[in-house]
């Protein structure tokens, strides 16, 4: 877990005890440089090749344009009213974070200020492509809403690699992985909180949304069954590190591709679809989608309409999306959702499956029966 002040990343969060919903909201839009926006879904994942730039977690706030005509294509952040005090946020459906505080009084982190933070000596470092992220360890109390988590370890960061961590809106990371896959073994944020009691089920759930009316809801300790259609279908976890499944195959139109020895990590802090780079470029050949001058495949939005379905195939049923689940439109510019970057790990293929999947399906991460939960989103 990796956490500085203000600005959480790819996190969502409950107030209280029990059973909690939070509404996700918008900002304003935001400028940046378009120039890194694969940076951080590569270091995340240990990439060892990708196209590149993608339009995905550490992506926010970026400048998408076409520099010929000087127009800027921003990422649309626009406020939602209501909610909580502590709003999970919406980069052009891409990013989403929110704030929480440490210490005690609740702050911007500073540890001399905090009457609650305690040094906890050890060093703290992940190392990526690009150089090391570094710092050292701290515990203080990590307030969310209204729920205070007392003596949770987390690391300052003192040191941070390459400019997807310094362009990057958050300024810290709070990750809902395993346990098993936690920097110096560091007790995750989500572990305390089931096991100090104060969400009722080791679970949490998202319905992410896309309309500026309503950019969707996280729980922490349960499920809200009016957020979706017919019944819940579990698939096991395929290794307990990332929220990983086995993708049994996918279909494409008429087409059918079986996959071997091949996970899917369903990740709410990815906004588009990474896979093998041969199998992106073939996808987006057969969409029509050319290469601008950014990297980003673009497609005809005229066409969109007509585009096939795409479908993965997690326990044997198959979840399909519509051309425009998967092509993004960014003010009048049609984007593909298909990115392509090898992640070959030692127990085999993985594939990342984001925001644009997540908006059309209920997904709930069930620690207690280590299985992911899909269910077709109201």
């Amino acid at each position: 877990m990796i956490v500085t002040p203000s600005i959480l990343a790819l996190l969502p969060f409950v107030n209280a005890a029990g059973v909690h919903k939070l509404k996700l909201k918008k900002l304003p839009p935001t400028d940046s440089n378009p120039a890194l926006e694969g940076a951080y879904l590569a270091h995340k994942y240990g990439a060892s090749s990708s196209q590149s730039p993608l339009l995905g977690a550490g992506g926010s706030g970026r400048r998408v344009g076409h520099p010929k005509d000087g127009e800027q294509l921003l990422w649309t952040q626009d406020h939602l009213k209501g909610g909580h005090g502590v709003p999970l946020t919406n980069f052009m459906n891409a990013q989403y974070y929110t704030e929480v505080t440490l210490g005690n009084p609740a702050q911007t982190y500073d540890s001399s200020a905090s009457s609650t933070y305690k040094a906890n000596g050890s060093t703290f470092s992940i190392q990526y492509g690009s150089g090391s992220m570094e710092g050292f360890v701290s515990s203080d109390t990590l307030t969310i809403g209204d729920i205070a988590i007392p003596n949770q370890l987390f690391a300052e960061a003192t040191k941070e690699p390459g400019l997807a961590f310094a362009f990057g809106k958050f300024d810290g990371i709070l990750g809902l992985a395993y346990d098993t896959i936690a920097v110096n073994h560091i007790t995750p944020t989500f572990y305390n909180m089931v096991n100090q009691g104060l969400i009722d089920a080791p679970v949490f759930s998202f319905r992410i949304g896309s309309s500026d009316e309503d950019g969707g809801e996280a729980i922490f300790g349960g499920i809200d069954e009016s957020a979706y259609k017919g019944k819940i279908d579990y698939v096991p976890v395929r290794r307990k590190a990332y929220w990983e499944v086995e993708l049994d195959k996918i279909y494409f139109g008429d087409d059918e591709l079986e996959l071997e020895n091949t996970g899917a990590a369903i990740d709410t802090g990815t906004s588009l679809i990474a896979l093998p780079v041969d199998i992106a470029e073939m996808l987006n050949t057969q969409i029509g989608a050319k290469k601008s001058w950014n990297g980003q495949y673009t497609v005809d939005c005229a066409k969109v309409p007509s585009l096939p379905e795409l479908s993965f195939s997690f326990g044997g049923k198959q979840y399909p999306l519509k051309g425009s689940d998967y092509i993004l439109e960014v003010q009048g510019t049609c984007m593909s959702a298909f990115t392509g970057m090898d992640i070959n790990l030692p127990w085999g293929k993985l594939w990342i499956i984001g925001d644009v999947f997540l908006r059309r399906y209920y997904t709930v991460y069930d620690l207690g029966r280590n299985a992911v939960g899909f269910a077709e989103a109201k």
